[in-house]
């Protein structure tokens, strides 16, 4: 028996383990199987529905006992309602009314005695907004005087953004967690207003927009208070007038305690007060004139009056001018400062004078001489009278620098029978550069060299190499005398002609053991790369380079392998190449091997005539001795 008692504990304890949310104590043993969530009576809504959020867990036991059941509903990740029951029933979470606020994922979890289990999310959209409705606290105000307006969305709740429109221009927003908000609203302009509002609710990730409230009107009535502004004098004002300009304000039965008064021309402040201000100024010429204002401000009130004063020009900027209008280094220049319109009711010409800046020495007349810079160099000049002073605007003297004697170069190189380009180029000169290129002082043709980048080339061509010397460079930049540079000196390649091969010694005369020298020969301009050739083979004998129009390729010891056809080929800096006649060697052979030959037949037929007459004689008489004369004298012919 107490062994069943043991087996029955290990397999519970074993089961516990091996299924995943089922827990085992004393009494019994459960498991969640799946928890759900729906919304009823559907996931899209209109506005008041009453909505419920059901949890339905399916949990099995072994016991007869209740478990107790924890259950928490989250809207879009947050927590918003957590209870604990031991009812098997569906959980419910209740939105009666619902609003838009209550739009969003709603998911439930279920937790039971440590074990939990999550549903999926489900979805709540709720359509449809209540019309905010607006209040004011006043339906007349004077001008500047603040307003009270709250604007409402009944039983709306969540985040809520109000806004407040003014004749359907949006004037304040208020952002509030409550279904009202207020705002304090001021009227600059007199007149009918009218107020309506609006709110838009935000549900992450979304927002709803409300429709427009019931516009309310008001009436803003003028403030009696006008500001006033006084210059004098008023007519005929003319630059160095002075003028008194005063700003004040006519009220009527209120006190002026918190008033503030402003007097600008411009942009520029002149004067502040709290009653009456007043300025002092010299009158300025100004397009379209003098512009003042007069600024009352009082709590949330502003009013404005504005003049505007033409004041007529004493005299105008003066301008600076230069002559002649193009100079080079160091020569006499002219500046003119020149005012063309005065006033002539106030001043005369004679009263203007005129000052050249940096010089500092004024002039009546406004001419100054002077002499032209180095370099770049700003003037300006300044004509005053009657304490008023302009400037002219700033004159920029640029003077040239006058071009040097131009050089003359070949630019690559000159090779006759092919075009040339010759390059000229000054060292200094202020652009745009005209060079001319001349031909025995006969100009060929001319260019104009705008651009630092730019070079000025001529193509030209010559017959005779002597001819390079004719070309020279001519060079001007303005009004001075042409500059004319040297005659070209440059070396003209002439191409490579008349290709030549010879032998030393005479062709006929080339034997064994003796030495042979091949000799190339050509005519145009070194220096020279020669190549001997063997016919038949593709790869040089030798190549060697000279500064002259020859060289030869000389074989020390000369055998019969020697033997054969051979032509050389040359170039030069034309690239051409040339290629020589050919040349056919046939090597002989040597003297004494000619006469080693000779000897030993000789003594061959000498030995073989002996042993002839010795036979003879022995077998034959004396009849026989004149046959053996007539063959010695055959073989002795034969030797010969």
């Amino acid at each position: 028996m107490g062994l069943l008692l043991l087996l029955a504990s290990t397999t519970l304890l074993l089961a516990s383990y091996l299924h995943p949310g089922s827990v085992t104590n004393a009494q019994q043993v459960f498991t969640i199987k799946d928890v759900s969530l729906s919304i009823e009576p559907s996931a899209d809504v209109s506005r008041g529905t009453n909505v419920t959020v059901r949890c339905r867990a399916s949990v099995s036991s072994s016991g007869q006992e209740a478990l107790s059941r924890e259950y928490t509903v989250y809207k879009d990740g947050s927590e918003v309602y957590t209870k604990t029951t031991s009812s098997s029933d569906d959980f419910l979470y209740l939105l009666p009314d619902a609003r838009v606020s209550n739009s969003g994922k709603y998911k439930c979890k279920i937790n039971i005695e440590g074990r939990q289990r999550t549903s999926n999310a489900e979805k709540l959209a709720v359509e449809g907004l209540s019309k905010p409705v607006l209040h004011l606290n006043k339906g007349v105000v004077t001008e500047g005087e603040e307003l009270t307006a709250r604007c409402t969305a009944p039983g709306e709740t969540g985040s809520i953004f109000f806004y407040f429109y003014d004749k359907g221009e949006e004037i304040q927003d208020k952002q509030v967690n409550s279904n009202q908000a207020e705002a304090v609203l001021h009227f600059r302009s007199v007149g009918i207003h009218r107020i309506h509002c609006t709110y838009t609710v935000f549900v992450r990730p979304d927002s709803y927009k409300s429709e427009e409230s019931s516009s309310a009107a008001v009436s803003v009535k003028e403030l009696n208070i006008t500001p006033v502004l006084e210059i004098s004098p008023q007519h005929q004002i003319f630059e160095g007038d002075h003028l008194n300009i005063f700003c004040s304000v006519r009220v009527a039965q209120r006190s002026t305690d918190s008033m503030l008064l402003y007097l600008s021309e411009g942009t520029s402040l002149l004067s502040s007060g709290s009653n009456k201000v007043n300025h002092s100024m010299v009158a300025l010429a100004k397009a379209p004139g003098l512009m003042f204002e007069c600024r009352m401000e009082m709590g949330n009130v502003v009013k404005i009056a504005n003049r505007t004063v033409p004041v007529t020009e004493l005299f105008s900027a003066p301008t600076l001018t230069m002559s002649p209008a193009e100079v080079f280094q160091r020569e006499p220049m002219k500046l003119t400062c020149n005012s063309e319109r005065f006033a002539s009711e106030r001043i005369q010409r004679n009263e203007l004078t005129y000052t050249l800046h940096p010089l500092e020495n004024p002039m009546d007349t406004g001419v100054f001489s002077v002499k032209a810079p180095l370099r770049d160099f700003n003037y300006t000049c300044a004509a005053r009278a009657k304490g008023i002073e302009k400037h002219s605007e700033t004159l920029t003297v640029r003077p040239r620098v006058p071009v040097s004697i131009p050089k003359i170069s070949v630019y690559g190189k000159a090779i006759l029978g092919k075009p040339i380009q010759i390059l000229c180029q000054s060292d200094s000169g202020s652009l745009p550069i005209n060079y001319t290129l001349f031909r025995e002082y006969m100009p060929e043709n001319t260019t104009s060299v705008r651009l630092p980048i730019q070079e000025a080339l001529f193509t030209v061509s010559i017959s005779r190499p002597e001819e390079i010397k004719k070309f020279m460079c001519e060079a001007s930049n303005g009004r001075r005398q042409p500059l004319l540079g040297p005659r070209l000196n440059a070396t003209v390649i002439v191409p490579l002609s008349h290709a030549r091969l010879s032998a030393v010694p005479n062709l006929q005369e080339i034997l064994e053991d003796g030495h042979l020298n091949l000799i190339c020969r050509v005519e145009g301009t070194p220096p020279v790369t020669f190549k001997w050739y063997r016919v038949g083979d593709s790869k040089p004998l030798n190549t060697t380079t000279t500064d002259e129009l020859h060289k030869d390729y000389m074989v020390p010891i000369v055998t019969k392998e020697h033997s054969g056809r051979y032509y050389c080929e040359a170039f030069n800096h034309a690239r051409n190449l040339v290629r020589s006649n050919e040349v056919n060697v046939e090597v002989r052979m040597a003297v004494w091997k000619k006469a080693l030959i000779g000897g030993i037949c000789l003594l061959i037929v000498s030995v073989l005539a002996v042993a002839v007459v010795l036979y003879f004689k022995s077998k034959r008489g004396k009849r026989e001795a004149a046959a053996e004369l007539s063959v010695l004298r055959a073989l002795n012919q034969m030797t010969l």
